[in-house]
């Protein structure tokens, strides 16, 4: 097994598939452009409905316990088994096989160390993996096969500190890896392929439409943060010609200093979580300040945002997470935008707890 020192050194070597010098874009004829020279490129993505942001959210797991005991980070479904897949940063002190001692959570965050749990739709837990030197599972996706759920991340974590002196992990390159309980992955083992954007590009994150098949792909460039949408087998067989690319909205929390939280996408829209725990960045039970963004994919154009109230009565609160759910996958409209909530256990007890809401109406 690989100890620490080498899972570090590993943790940022290249592999997979080579970075592409430049961006194409799919007209709506079909003819890519090469380059990308306005702040929001047109996209050529065939328009649906999208999700209202004003109807109500329903429940559809409260308070369940993960793998790990720090807050959710994101989730994403395996519809087509029923399989929900969760990530957090890995607990200090853990000690996993291949390493020669614990580290602290501090440690585990500025290495982008996760840990991975698939849970049933009832909140079960079936298996966990640990992903170690990966980033800090900002957004995941998981891309379902007749035989295994393959998930989607960050990989290639980087080190970089915060304001205030501590270290974060972010990943700087993609990773498609099937899931395999009780298994402890590097960036460089052989069951992950890495996928690369254009040099310059990092903090990439990434989340699946399961009803299109496409990847949805956060990164930022020149300082900001943009999202592309590509097919996804044009995407894991090289292409890097993009659907659409839009910028992310200036403004995601009214009001408040913007906390980006997840993302999600369906069909033409694109869906942003942004918000902060109960007492934490001007965020007071019980209306908090998480908002839901939704933006077309083929303008850039922000469409709708509102403040969500769901989960209100949680203690702590904290928004980690959107993911596309299909209940039926014999019914691919009948379609959930899901956001994720961390809480803690209670007063006394800061272990963390998942839920998750639901929109289910489209317009």
């Amino acid at each position: 097994m690989l100890d620490r020192r080498q899972i570090l050194r590993m943790a940022g070597a290249a592999v997979g598939v080579a970075a592409v010098p430049a961006i194409a874009i799919a007209s709506a004829r079909g003819v890519a452009r090469t380059s990308r020279t306005s702040e929001t490129d047109a996209g050529s993505v065939t328009a649906t409905k999208r999700f209202d942001l004003t109807a109500a959210s329903d429940q559809l797991l409260r308070e369940i316990g993960l793998s790990g005991t720090r807050v959710l980070q994101s989730f994403a479904f395996d519809n087509a088994k029923g399989h929900l897949f969760t990530v957090q940063l890995v607990d200090g002190g853990l000690k996993l096989p291949g390493e020669s001692q614990t580290y602290t959570g501090a440690e585990r965050e500025a290495n982008g160390d996760l840990c991975l749990t698939r849970l049933d739709t009832s909140g079960r837990i079936l298996g966990t993996m640990y992903l170690l030197g990966f980033g800090h599972g900002v957004q995941i996706g998981v891309e379902s096969t007749s035989t295994a759920s393959y998930l989607w991340t960050e990989t290639s974590s980087v080190r970089t500190q915060n304001s205030d002196g501590t270290y974060t992990g972010w990943g700087s390159k993609l990773a498609r890896f099937k899931f395999a309980n009780g298994t402890v992955l590097t960036p460089n083992s052989p069951a992950i392929t890495q996928y690369s954007l254009e040099s310059g590009v990092d903090r990439t994150t990434v989340a699946l439409d399961p009803v299109n098949q496409r990847l949805a792909v956060r990164h930022r460039i020149s300082g900001a943060f943009r999202y592309r949408l590509y097919d996804l087998v044009a995407f894991k067989s090289g292409s890097r010609t993009a659907l659409a690319d839009v910028a992310q909205p200036a403004d995601l929390q009214p009001g408040y200093t913007d906390t980006f939280q997840g993302f999600a996408s369906y069909g033409s829209y694109l869906y942003l979580l942004a918000g902060s725990a109960y007492g934490t960045a001007g965020s007071v039970s019980p209306d908090g300040n998480t908002y839901i963004t939704s933006v077309d994919w083929n303008t850039g154009t922000l469409v709708e945002q509102k403040l969500t109230k769901a989960a209100y009565t949680l203690l702590y609160r904290e928004p980690e997470g959107m993911a596309i759910q299909v209940p039926d996958p014999n019914n691919p409209t009948a379609v959930r935008l899901c956001s994720g909530f961390a809480s803690e256990t209670s007063t006394t007890d800061s272990r963390k707890k998942a839920s998750i809401y639901y929109k289910s109406v489209l317009i």
